[in-house]
Formats: C-alpha cells, sequence, structure tokens
C-alpha cells in the first residue's frame, strides 16, 4: 500500500509519517518512507532535512527513509519518485508512505502515485479552504486536521464538509472521510490508519498505477528523445523560430527526423 500526505507547510506532515511508521512497525509491518524536499531555483541544492524529525526510527531495519530532492519538478514530488517505490516495493516493503514537498495548490501529482492520497491542514491558516482548495483539495481520499486541539478546528471542518456538499449527490455519498488527530501526541492515529486500510480496500487504488506508469513511460521517452538530439541543434533551430525564419512545427519535424536544416 502506498500512502501520499500532503498538505500546506507547518501542517505537520513529517510528524504523521513518523506516528503511523511506529504504529505500523509495533504491528510487524515494514516501511519504505520517501520524504521530498524543495530545491533550491538558484542553486539546485535541497536541504534533505526531513530525516532529522524521523530519528527514532534511524536504527530500525524494518524502516527505509529516503529524502529526495524535487529538482525543480513541479507537482510535489520528484521525479524519480515512482521508480522508487516500485524498488521498496519489489524490495518486500509492506507500506510505502509518500510526503510531498507541502508547497500548496498544484501538489497534485501524488494522486497518480499514491493508492490512498491524505491532505493534511492544520486550524489556522487564515481562510482555511480557500488558500489551497485549488486542485489539492480535489484529490484526497481522506481529509486529516492535525493540532485539532487548537481554536478553529471545528469551523475548518465545517468549511470541508461545506465544500463537500456543493458536489453532486454521487458524489457526496462518496465523499472523503474527514479525520482529526493531534501527531505529537499520537491522537488519533490507530483511528486514522484504519480509516486508510478501509478507504484503500473500499477504492481498489492498486488500478491506478498503471495510470502512473503511463505517465512516467511518456516522461521517459520525453527524457530519451532529449538526450538523443544534441543541444546544439535545438540551439539553431530556436534561433531560427526567434528570427521567424521558421516555424515551431517546421523545427520540431527537423528534430524528429535528425536534419539540421528544414
Amino acid at each position: 500500500m502506498i500512502i501520499g500526505i500532503t498538505g500546506p507547510p507547518g501542517a505537520g506532515k513529517s510528524t504523521l509519517v513518523n506516528q503511523l511508521t511506529r504504529i505500523l512497525r509495533s504491528e510487524g509491518q515494514t516501511v519504505g518512507i520517501l520524504a521530498i524536499d524543495p530545491s533550491s531555483p538558484f542553486s539546485r541544492g535541497a536541504i534533505l532535512g526531513d530525516r532529522i524529525r524521523m530519528q527514532d526510527h534511524h536504527a530500525d531495519p524494518g524502516v527505509f527513509i529516503r529524502s529526495m530532492a524535487s529538482r525543480g519538478k513541479l507537482g510535489g514530488i520528484a521525479q524519480m519518485t515512482l521508480d522508487l517505490a516500485l524498488l521498496l516495493d519489489a524490495a518486500g516493503r509492506d507500506v510505502i508512505l509518500v510526503e510531498t514537498v507541502g508547497a500548496g495548490q498544484d501538489e497534485v501529482e501524488i494522486a497518480r502515485l499514491a493508492d490512498v492520497t491524505i491532505l493534511v491542514l492544520v486550524p489556522g491558516l487564515g481562510d482555511d479552504v480557500q488558500a489551497i482548495k485549488a486542485g489539492i483539495m480535489e484529490i484526497a481520499d481522506i481529509f486529516v486536521i492535525n493540532k485539532a486541539d487548537l481554536p478553529g478546528a471545528d469551523r475548518l471542518e465545517q468549511e470541508i464538509r461545506a465544500m463537500q456538499s456543493l458536489a453532486d449527490s454521487d458524489a457526496r455519498a462518496d465523499a472523503a472521510p474527514v479525520r482529526r488527530v493531534i501527531a505529537t501526541e499520537g491522537q488519533g492515529l490507530a483511528e486514522l490508519l484504519a480509516v486508510i486500510r478501509s478507504v484503500f480496500e473500499r477504492t481498489g487504488r492498486r488500478t491506478t498505477r498503471i495510470g502512473a506508469w503511463s505517465f512516467r513511460l511518456r516522461e521517459m521517452l520525453r527524457e530519451n528523445l532529449l538526450r538523443s538530439i544534441p543541444e546544439d541543434q535545438i540551439e539553431r533551430h530556436a534561433a531560427r523560430v526567434a528570427e521567424k525564419l521558421e516555424d515551431p512545427y517546421t523545427a520540431l519535424a527537423c528534430l524528429m527526423s535528425g536534419r539540421n536544416d528544414h
């Protein structure tokens, strides 16, 4: 089972991953954790600091933790996340937890990869739902309200349920469950794990991996195609298009056929 955990920065995603791992290990399950960190657009570097929050498991052979830099890829995950999830699956890990970057509205790629997608929200972020609802609100299989002891938790749950009520009758009947937790204290985590398993069995999300690999294979085809075309040829045709000596479709046809000039 691949569980995707996404949400805004500071929502407690790493703490939630840490606590879910603790429960899974107490049950004898082996766990793989993929934590995606944002890369600097200038230096291309990444701190890869999520592992610091998971020191409880560093010496546990039943837990494999891998931090990955996003390397500029949009959508909240790294380009090789799916490949590494496949590797951990082949290595026999029972559950794989994928923690996204935590950037906001466009973190929807995780829905292609995960069997169950969890959106972690916290009260007190201003207009709680409005700020992040585009796209990311629609991919959640489960809404988790973390830090549920803070003021505003009731309002946040009301806003989520009000958003769900706007859907058609079929979607309302299949609305994502909402659960409250206090991850730092471990409260509500056992119940959340039970809901995750229930959603996994009910939705049969294993079939989504066909779509995930279809998308990834297309990415790999693009990468291999680009590597097969010399950079100077691309630059030459780009200059011709910029100078209006060639249209981009002709340039593409030339590049695909391996010709330097039309």
